[in-house]
C-alpha cells in the first residue's frame, strides 16, 4: 500500500502513507495521489500475514483521525473522491481493457477499505460521516461539490460497481473489493449487543440513492453465488515485474490488477465447516453471500420493510412469463436451476445453509420449485451429510440443516416421493455398510442418530423438538422402511424407555429424601416430565405409521413384535394408555398369526407372515388420532440470525480480520 511497497512489515515506514495521514493538505490535482494509489506488493495468504496489517494499519489510521490531520486536511475524503472519480470510467476502462486504470481504482478502494475498517472501529457513525465532511481544503479541490453527501455517494458508486461492471478476470479484484467494502460498512454491529435498528448507512442503505438498485444488488451477489468463479488463473501468482510482452503495463495491470484480490485473503479462524477459508478459491462467491445474508437480516424500519429481504422474498424464476405484480417493488428474475445446482453443491458451508434456509423460509416461488424437482436427493443428502458428522459442526449450522428438513417434511408429496428415491452405497455412513437404501429412510437413521447424539452429549431440548417434528410429519408416509431404519426406530424407544427408567428411580429417590428433610437431592420431577413427552411423541409416529402405512411397512411391525416386551410397562400409564391401545391391537393380532403358523419360524416366514397379515387386518379396529403435522415458526429471528450471520462473516469473510477485543454481539466460545 502505497508507491514501492513490497512487504507488510514495510508499510509503516512508507512515505506516501505518512503523507496521507500527516498534517499537510493534498490537492486532488497533486500527482502525490496517482503515486499513492500505484503500490505493488506480494499478498499476504495467511491470518498472521492479515494480522500484521492490521497492526499496521491501526496507528496509520488513528493517526490520520487525530485532531490536528484529517480534520485540517480532508486527506481521507479527497482519496475517496479519487476513488470516483476513477469508477466513473470504470465500465469503459473494461471495455477497453484498461487494466492499469482498473488496478489503480482497485488500489484506492482497498486502502479505503482498510482505513474504514479501523474508523469503525474506534467511532460512531456521526464522528465517521465528520471525516468524509471535513471541509478545509486545498486549493485546487472541488469547492461546493463537496456539500454533497460524499459517504452516501461512495455506498452508492459502491453498489453501481458492483451491478454495472462485469464479472471479467480483469474486474474480479475490484468487484470483490467492492463488495467487501460494503461488509466492512455494516461491521458496526460487531461492536454493539443490542441490534442495530437505524442509523447513518442503515437509512442511506434502506431509504436513500442505493434504493433504486435493491433488485439488481440482490440478483448480482446471488449471480455471484451461483457462478462460483474462482480467482483467475493469473492472481494465483505474484508477479509484478514488467513482461517482455507488453511492458510496464502488462506487468503492473496483469500481474497487479488482476492478482490484488489476494490483497489480503485473510479469513478468520474459519468455522468448523470443514474448508480451508484462508485459501478459499471461491473469495468473491464467499463474500458475495455473505454481504447477501447480512443484506437479508437488517431490521425492519419503523415505518418501511427492510428491502433486501422483500426482494429475497419474491423474486422468480426466469421461466415464469407472469408480469412482474406492482406490488412487489422489488422482484426480479433469476434462473432457479442454476441457484439449486449451487445451493446443492455448496451445502458444506455455514452461509450457503443459511442461504438455503432463508430460500425455503421467505420465497414462496423457490420453495416451490425447490419440491418439485425429481433430484432432491441431491439437496437433501448434504443436508443429511452435515447432521450425521454433527459432532465435527457448530450448533448453529446444525441447528439451520435439521430446520431444513423440518420445513421440507411439511410437504406430504416430500414425505411420499423421498421413499420412492433408491440410494447405492452412502460411503459417509459409517456405522453399517448401507449397499441400497431409500432416501427416505436414511434420512430417518440421520435424525435418530441426532437425536441420540442429543441425548448423550448436548442434551439440547430445541434440536429434540426439532427432529421428532420432522419425523411425525413424515410418518403417515413411511414407506418400504429399510430394516435397519425400523430397527433404530424401536432401539430408540428402547433408549427412551431405560432413560425414563432412571429419571423416575432418582425422582423416587428425590421424594423419599425430601420426606427426610434432605434438601441436596434434586428434583427430577421436570426431567421425568420432559422424557415422557418425548416418549409420547416417539408411540405417535409409531402410530401414525401402523394407521396410515401398515401394510407398506413389514420391517417395522417385524421390529415391533421382536421388541414387544418394551411397550409392556407404558400400558396401564396414564400418560400413554390412549396411544398404547392401537400398538397393543397390532402386537396382539400378529402375535396371534405367528402362534397359528408355528413354531421355529425363520426370518423369511415370520416376514411373509407379516406381509399377509398386514392386509388381513381390518383398519377400523385401530383408533383414529389426529394427523402429526408441524410447522416450523420463527420465534424472535433477530436474536438469532444477526448474531449468527456477523459470526460467519467474521469467522469466514475472505480477506477481513477483526480483533476478537471488542467484539460486543457474540461471545468468542460461542461456536
Amino acid at each position: 500500500m502505497g508507491a514501492n511497497t513490497s512487504q507488510i512489515s514495510d508499510l509503516s515506514d512508507n512515505q506516501s502513507l505518512k503523507t496521507l495521514v500527516g498534517t499537510e493538505s493534498m490537492s486532488e490535482n497533486d500527482p502525490f495521489w496517482n503515486q499513492l494509489i500505484s503500490f505493488t506488493y506480494t499478498s499476504p495468504t495467511s491470518s498472521g500475514d492479515s494480522k500484521l496489517l492490521e497492526e499496521v494499519v491501526v496507528p496509520l489510521a488513528k493517526t490520520l483521525i487525530q485532531v490536528h490531520n484529517n480534520p485540517r486536511t480532508g486527506n481521507f475524503g479527497a482519496l475517496v473522491r479519487i476513488f470516483l472519480a476513477r469508477t466513473r470510467e470504470l465500465k469503459i476502462s473494461t471495455e477497453c481493457q484498461d487494466q492499469l486504470f482498473i488496478w489503480q481504482a482497485h488500489n484506492a478502494l482497498f486502502m479505503i477499505r482498510c482505513l474504514l475498517k479501523v474508523f469503525i472501529r474506534e467511532m460512531s457513525e456521526e464522528e465517521l460521516h465528520q471525516q468524509f465532511s471535513y471541509q478545509e481544503r486545498a486549493p485546487g479541490s472541488y469547492g461546493e461539490a463537496d456539500s454533497q453527501d460524499l459517504l452516501e455517494e461512495l455506498l452508492s458508486n459502491l453498489i453501481h460497481l458492483i451491478v454495472e461492471v462485469p464479472l471479467l478476470d480483469i474486474t474480479y479484484s475490484i468487484l470483490f473489493e467492492a463488495v467487501t467494502t460494503l461488509l466492512v460498512f455494516f461491521s458496526y454491529q460487531l461492536f454493539h449487543k443490542e441490534i442495530l435498528r437505524n442509523g447513518i448507512i442503515y437509512q442511506h442503505m434502506m431509504k436513500g440513492r442505493c434504493l433504486s438498485l435493491t433488485s439488481r444488488l440482490v440478483k448480482t451477489l446471488l449471480y455471484n453465488f451461483i457462478r462460483q468463479r474462482e480467482v483467475p488463473a493469473s492472481s494465483r501468482t505474484h508477479i509484478f515485474e514488467p513482461k517482455d510482452e507488453g511492458g510496464l503495463l502488462y506487468g503492473l495491470a496483469s500481474g497487479v490488477a488482476s492478482g490484488l484480490w489476494s490483497v489480503f485473503t485473510l479469513g478468520g479462524a474459519g468455522s468448523r465447516a470443514g474448508i480451508d477459508e484462508e485459501h478459499n478459491p471461491l473469495p468473491l462467491s464467499n463474500q458475495s453471500l455473505l454481504l447477501l445474508l447480512v443484506l437479508a437480516n437488517l431490521t425492519d424500519g419503523p415505518d418501511w420493510p427492510n428491502p433486501y429481504r422483500q426482494a429475497i422474498t419474491c423474486f422468480r424464476n426466469t421461466q415464469d412469463t407472469s408480469s412482474l405484480s406492482a406490488e412487489q417493488p422489488h422482484s426480479f428474475q433469476i434462473n432457479f436451476n442454476s441457484l439449486y445446482t449451487a445451493l446443492c453443491e455448496q451445502q458444506r458451508s455455514d452461509q450457503a445453509t443459511l442461504l438455503l434456509y432463508t430460500l425455503l423460509h421467505q420465497n414462496t416461488n423457490m420453495k416451490t420449485y425447490m419440491l418439485s424437482r425429481t433430484d432432491m436427493d441431491n439437496l437433501v443428502l448434504p443436508i443429511l451429510e452435515i447432521l450425521y458428522h454433527v459432532e465435527d459442526r457448530n450448533s448453529h449450522h446444525v441447528y439451520m440443516a435439521l430446520i431444513i428438513l423440518l420445513i421440507l417434511t411439511e410437504d406430504d408429496t416430500f414425505n411420499r416421493s423421498i421413499h420412492e428415491v433408491v440410494l447405492k452405497n452412502i460411503t459417509w455412513y459409517s456405522e453399517r455398510s448401507l449397499t441400497e437404501i431409500s432416501l427416505g429412510s436414511l434420512l430417518i437413521l440421520v435424525v435418530i442418530r441426532t437425536i441420540q447424539f442429543n441425548m448423550t452429549r448436548t442434551r439440547d431440548k430445541y434440536l429434540h423438538t426439532n427432529c421428532l417434528a420432522a419425523l411425525a410429519n413424515m410418518s403417515a408416509q413411511f414407506r418400504r422402511l429399510h430394516q435397519y431404519a425400523a430397527q433404530r426406530i424401536i432401539s430408540l424407544f428402547a433408549l427412551l424407555s431405560k432413560k425414563h427408567n432412571k429419571v423416575l428411580e432418582q425422582a423416587t429417590q428425590s421424594l423419599r429424601g425430601r420426606q427426610g428433610d434432605n434438601p441436596a437431592l434434586p428434583d427430577y420431577a421436570q426431567d421425568l416430565n420432559v422424557i415422557e413427552e418425548v416418549i409420547r411423541m416417539m408411540l405417535e409416529i409409531i402410530n401414525s405409521c401402523l394407521c396410515n402405512s401398515l401394510h407398506h411397512n413389514p420391517n417395522l411391525v417385524y421390529a415391533l413384535l421382536y421388541k414387544r416386551e418394551l411397550f409392556e410397562q407404558f400400558r396401564t400409564h396414564p400418560s400413554f394408555q390412549d396411544i398404547m391401545q392401537n400398538l397393543d391391537t397390532v402386537i396382539g393380532f400378529f402375535s396371534q398369526r405367528l402362534e397359528q403358523a408355528g413354531s421355529d419360524l425363520s426370518v423369511e416366514r415370520v416376514q411373509e407372515v407379516i406381509m399377509k397379515g398386514a392386509q388381513a387386518l381390518p383398519t377400523d379396529r385401530l383408533k383414529k388420532f389426529p394427523e402429526l403435522k408441524f410447522k416450523y415458526v420463527e420465534d424472535q429471528p433477530e436474536d438469532f440470525f444477526i448474531p449468527y450471520v456477523w459470526s460467519l462473516v467474521f469467522h469466514s469473510g475472505v480477506g477481513l480480520h477483526w480483533s476478537p477485543h471488542g467484539i460486543e454481539l457474540f461471545s468468542m466460545d460461542s461456536g
